[in-house]
């Protein structure tokens, strides 16, 4: 039985400490809230489970054996490092730090203590968003453009800006679907409201090959949208997580280019391709559980969670990256290559 501590009870911590009290092999030791009004709830919904406002008690008991941290970007380094270092298993909220180097950090020490790091890239757990994995490993042809828009209107955050808040979705969703990872990215966008952060931006993100990806988030949208769209030579994918059923739609179109390539467009034939659209049946157990779920199991074995510290890295490594960039009005930032922390 794993003994679990949820650190951060405001808007993410209702949810973890939900799915952790259903985890069969996992035991809800604690509640931590700075803020005590917060825990009464708990412990009239969850009476066996202690509340307290100090991390240091929680980590000073013997029970506890992972730590699950729900509370802003720019805590989550020092309360997991803290964690880490006294020896607990840490399931981080995403992004996992505020700098790449933060961020690094928490791998190296997690390493060094032989302790599991997993962060919280929800939507890599879904049933749609594992199926679109499927679906590009079995092959698209040649990849040619991974693209997402992801708005509304709100919630606007004071502490991140809205790349941070909605593109780290995108981001992580892309990292587990492509094979291949960025080396570069470039960011455009803007802040309407003087001395806040950015609240709608534009991502373009280069690869090796001629695939190219980008992302839409925006705060300021009078509607909702979620929806992916990756293309291949042979086959096209359209994910929208606002579809009640089909969220995935498989469409087998394609392109293909006949000619010398020189230039003249009259040797250039353009050849397109329609087939049929399908809808594959999803998994639709609820991502957060199946997290939570896997990270006890790898707690309990050998196994690494599928949104380990490097995973979270190397989003954290481009949401740095396009700051950087946004900063300076778009400029490329190459990305430190895959390979350093694959």
């Amino acid at each position: 039985m794993i003994g679990i501590a949820v650190i951060g009870y405001g808007y993410w911590g209702p949810n973890l400490v939900r799915n952790i009290a259903d985890i069969p092999d996992a035991r809800l030791v604690y509640v931590c809230d700075l803020q005590k009004d917060r825990l009464a709830p708990v412990q009239a919904r969850y009476p066996t489970v202690a509340v307290t406002d100090n991390i240091d008690e929680v980590l000073r008991d013997p029970r506890v054996d992972a730590v699950a941290i729900a509370t802003p970007v720019s805590s989550h380094f020092k309360l997991a490092m803290k964690a880490l270092m006294a020896g607990r298993h840490v399931f981080v909220e995403k992004p996992m730090a505020a700098t790449s180097e933060e961020a690094r950090r928490l791998v190296d020490e997690a390493h060094r203590r032989g302790l599991k790091l997993a962060v919280d890239h929800t939507f890599v757990h879904t049933g749609a968003v594992r199926k679109m994995r499927e679906i590009v490993e079995d092959g698209l042809g040649d990849m040619y453009y991974y693209d997402s828009v992801r708005v509304n209107l709100g919630l606007f955050q004071h502490d991140v800006s809205v790349v941070w808040d909605l593109a780290v979705h995108d981001l992580s969703i892309m990292d587990y679907v492509l094979r291949e990872k960025p080396i570069a990215v470039s960011a455009t966008g803007m802040s309407h409201v003087i001395g806040e952060p950015e609240n709608i931006a534009y991502l373009n993100l280069f690869f090796e090959s001629k695939l190219i990806a980008h992302v839409h988030v925006n705060w300021l949208a009078p509607v909702k949208v979620r929806r992916t769209l990756i293309g291949g030579s042979s086959k096209m994918i359209v994910y929208d997580d606002l579809e009640p059923s089909e969220k995935i739609k498989v469409y087998d179109k394609g392109i293909t280019l006949n000619g010398t390539g020189n230039g003249d467009v009259y040797q250039m034939l353009v050849g397109y391709r329609t087939g049929d659209m399908y809808a594959p049946q999803l998994d639709m157990t609820e991502a957060l559980g199946r997290e939570l779920r896997q990270f006890v199991s790898c707690i309990d074995g050998d196994a690494q969670p599928t949104t380990d510290g490097l995973a979270g890295l190397r989003v954290v490594r481009i949401l740095e990256a396009a700051t950087q960039s946004l900063a300076q009005r778009g400029r490329v930032v190459e990305l430190e290559p895959a390979r350093m922390i694959a």
